[in-house]
Order: C-alpha cells, then structure tokens, then sequence
C-alpha cells in the first residue's frame, strides 16, 4: 500500500487550524494500469499545488489524501472506506480502472459523498447514480465514433479482438450492440487475456474470415500494443482501429511506430493540442494544461492525466459555486455545470446525465509518422 499525501496535506496536519478541504483519491499508480494512475496521481498533485498557491476554494486550502490502489478492485474498496470513514474526506477522485471504480462506487453512494471516475465503462453512469460521475468518454462512444467512421469509408464487415479485462469486455459488449446502428456486421470475434504474450492465433482466425474489410481491438493496457504488432507481423493489410483505451504516446512507443502506423482511433483535444482551431473552446484548457504538466515533469500528457484533470476542474468548480463542500450541495453543483470546457470535452451535467459529454467531445485521429493527426 501507498499513500501518497501532498506537501499542502503535510502542511495541513502540522496545523490542524488551518480551513481546509480533504479530497480524497484511490488511483493506480502502480500495478498493470500504472500507465494510467500514474499521470493521474501526478495531475492531481499538480493542481492542488497550483490551486493552493492561488488561495484555494474560497479562501480554504485543499487536502489531498491519495492512496495507490495498484489497480486491485479489492484494495480500491478498502481505500474508499478508509477516504470516508477514516481521512473524512468531502469527495472522491479516482477509479483508473472500471473494476476499481465500481468497487469505489459502492462505498460512496453508500456514503452518499461526491465521486468523479477516470474509467470508461458505460456502467459506470448507466443508470445514473445519485453520487458518482465520469469523466472519459463512455466505451459505447467510442463504438459509436469509429463505427462513424468506418460507415463514411464503406467498411460494413469487421473482425473484432478484444481483451477480456473489464474495458475490453465492456465496449465488446457495446460495440456488439450498436453496430446495427451503423449497418456494421461483426463477423469475426476473437478475445485475449490481458497476460497474453501473444494474439497472432486470434488474428489468423479473423485474417482467414472471408469478407473481413476492417479490424476492431477493444481493449487497454499492454494487449492493443501486442495486437498491433501481431498485425503487422502477420502483414494483415486492413484499416485497423483501437478504442480510446490507447489513446496516448506510450502505446506509440509501446507498438512501435512502424507497427502502429496508421492506427485509427477515438481520442481528445488534448493528444492534438498543436492542432487545434486558434477558436476551439478547448483551446485554452488544453494549452494550459500541456505546458503545466510538461514543465512539471518533463515528460508528455497523456488522455489519462487529462481526465483526472477534467475531474479536479469539475469538482473544484462545483464547490466554489456551491460555496459550500456539503456532499449534497456539491453534488447539485456538478449537475449544474453547464459549458465547462475540459481536455476531454465541455460538460454539461444535468440530473439525468452523469457523464456530460456528447459524441462531438471525440476527435477521430490517426497514427502518421509515429504522431496523432486530425482525420477529417
């Protein structure tokens, strides 16, 4: 176990008498989806640094009480107790993975304090959840935006691999399910296990599926890179998408460009921040956010880092308008948020929608030269 406090928190303990507001975190610094928590856990020391030194949230210092859940749902579980019961923490950040929010879920609603996750699993907000929000775009999304695609570039027939992890097994399901929508018929469907050295067996299999135009990999972690390389080992020359899962320089370098040339897949303003409009509204937020964390630890952002940055923003905006750091109130305040622009996209909650985002919050890039371009 680690728990990771920030200089403010130490702070904070020596004088107990300083205002102060405790936000807790369960991230997966380490562990499997380490290339995920870490960012994040990064992130969220930066900005409450940051914010501290600007006054806080109405004149009260920030605490953040951090554990390393390492990616185990279990310990995830007994984290959020400790945020709650124990560090009395007012809201929680957190919940990498699917597995280790829906764990941290079951507490907070219980508990009935503010959560905010940085996974994607429609589950998550499908059914709305009094208490719990998200920030990355939802996996059925991600479906939805590369079958756009792929319907605009005449591709009907497609071979899926999956991963079998909570994401991968979540957005199978999803893409399952909307591909009628988009006149795309799954006729190949393989999965692996995210241990797996090797997919080259699942890709043969699709790559002898008469008829295949297209192949789909959802999934995250180390998988998508093996996938990808499987594919060019086996000189398969189709259009070949990944999911949001990936979206990041280290799946590049993890693929190897050459391999990963040409990968498609949904991601945000923030892996093309070079790119975007003089006027794009997520203009400011992106730069802002690049150059800050960049400078802060000289290596490059991530979509990761950026949702634990959307989520400090929403939370962090919500309780300055709130004025107070009451869960209901805070909670009421997140539902209001209208216009906000983020890394991910702008929000705007309301009672019935937890998620904030629309489908037009998805960039559609592609891998050129080992770099993410625009695809218009």
């Amino acid at each position: 176990m680690k728990t990771f406090l920030t200089t403010t928190a130490l702070i904070a303990l020596a004088l107990p008498a300083l205002a102060e507001i405790r936000i807790g975190a369960s991230i997966s610094a380490t562990g499997p989806a380490a290339f995920l928590g870490d960012p994040q856990h990064k992130t969220l020391e930066m900005l409450v640094e940051d914010l501290n030194a600007k006054g806080g949230i109405n004149g009260e210092q920030i605490v953040l009480v951090a554990y390393d859940d390492g990616g185990d749902p279990n310990k995830a579980r007994t984290f959020a107790t400790r945020l709650v019961e124990d560090d009395e923490v007012v809201a929680i950040i957190g919940g990498t993975t699917t597995g280790t929010t829906m764990s941290i879920l079951a507490v907070t609603e219980e508990a009935q304090i503010p959560f905010i996750s940085l996974a994607g699993a429609i589950d998550i907000v499908k059914p709305v959840k009094p208490f719990t929000f998200k920030t990355p775009h939802t996996d059925r999304m991600a479906c939805q935006k590369i079958f756009e695609d792929m319907q605009k570039n005449g591709i009907t027939r497609i071979g899926m691999i999956s991963g079998t992890d909570g994401f991968g097994a979540s957005m199978q399901a999803q893409c399952k399910d909307v591909a009628p929508d988009y006149g795309i018929e799954i006729i190949a469907d393989e999965t692996y296990d995210p241990k797996d050295a090797d997919m080259t067996a699942q890709l043969t299999k699709i790559k002898g599926t008469e008829g295949v135009q297209a192949i789909l990999n959802p999934g995250f972690g180390q998988g998508p890179s093996i996938v990808t390389r499987n594919v060019r080992q086996l000189a398969i020359d189709l259009p070949f998408y990944q999911s949001h899962g990936v979206a990041s320089d280290g799946f590049i370098e993890l693929a190897g460009a050459e391999a990963a040339e040409g990968v498609r897949l949904p991601g945000t303003a923030l892996l093309v921040a070079g790119l975007l409009a003089a006027d794009d509204p997520q203009k400011p937020v992106v730069d802002a956010y690049k150059a800050m964390f960049e400078a802060k630890t000289g290596t490059p952002v991530s979509t990761f880092g950026g949702y634990a940055h959307d989520a400090f923003l929403i939370l962090t905006d919500a309780m300055a308008r709130a004025g107070s750091t009451e869960p209901a109130a805070v909670r009421d305040a997140i539902e209001a948020t209208a216009g906000l622009a983020g890394t991910t996209g702008i929000y705007t909650f309301s009672p019935e929608d937890h998620l904030g985002l629309d489908l037009s919050a998805f960039r559609m890039l592609e891998i050129q030269g080992g770099k993410w371009t625009l695809v218009e």
